[in-house]
């Protein structure tokens, strides 16, 4: 059956007409912030006391935007006759968000917590130059970084955290039994002069 003609222009009129009966929701912004989830890849924060110089973040960028620089110390040794040891001192730390494509590999692969995603994103620039933060800016993000969500009461206990607790309760379980024997040897041990014990109201 071939189409009514003029049924197309009807079908859009009534989908326009549905549509002026309905109320807009228009956020005014920037006059009205709007309200993002926790886990919203706006900007990258920096914790530089985590970051171990190890380069992962650096080497598994697809887009080659995070520049590092750091210098090697030796240390002293820790006790008399030991050896010395180096370490990696971070100089810079920064990200070139105009080359950033937000894949999160960076935060996904570093092993000790020094990246981490804010929700933050009103950082527009006019020169695309200062879209480069540096570690110091990188720092700041890092204190809009939202805390994490709440554990799951019902959730099974981490394998860390069981093991932890199960030594703990092992150490004080032996240091219990350690001083009751202590003090049953105690009990029993003869008076330091020598005398024997005599009971009350008897006679030596």
């Amino acid at each position: 059956m071939p189409p009514i003609p003029g049924s197309g222009l009807a079908k859009g009129l009534a989908v326009t007409l549905r549509t002026m009966t309905k109320r807009a929701h228009t956020a005014q912004y920037p006059e009205v912030q709007p309200e993002l989830p926790p886990r919203s890849r706006g900007v990258i924060g920096l914790f530089e006391e985590n970051c171990t110089v190890c380069m992962l973040c650096a080497r598994e960028c697809p887009d080659w935007c995070i520049y590092i620089d750091s210098h090697k110390e030796t240390v002293p040794a820790a006790t008399p006759g030991g050896r010395e040891r180096s370490r990696n001192v971070l100089d810079r730390f920064a990200i070139d968000f105009s080359l950033c494509m937000y894949c999160g590999i960076c935060i996904e692969v570093c092993p000790f917590d020094a990246l981490f995603w804010s929700p933050e994103f009103e950082y527009a620039e006019t020169d695309i130059h200062e879209l480069t933060h540096e570690r110091d800016k990188l720092r700041e993000w890092m204190w809009t970084v939202p805390a994490p969500p709440a554990l799951d009461p019902a959730a099974e206990e981490p394998k860390e955290i069981a093991a932890a607790r199960k030594a703990v309760e092992k150490a004080e379980a032996t240091a219990a039994a350690a001083a009751a024997a202590a003090a049953a040897q105690a009990e029993a041990a003869p008076p330091a002069d020598g005398t024997p014990d005599t009971p009350a109201g008897g006679t030596a």
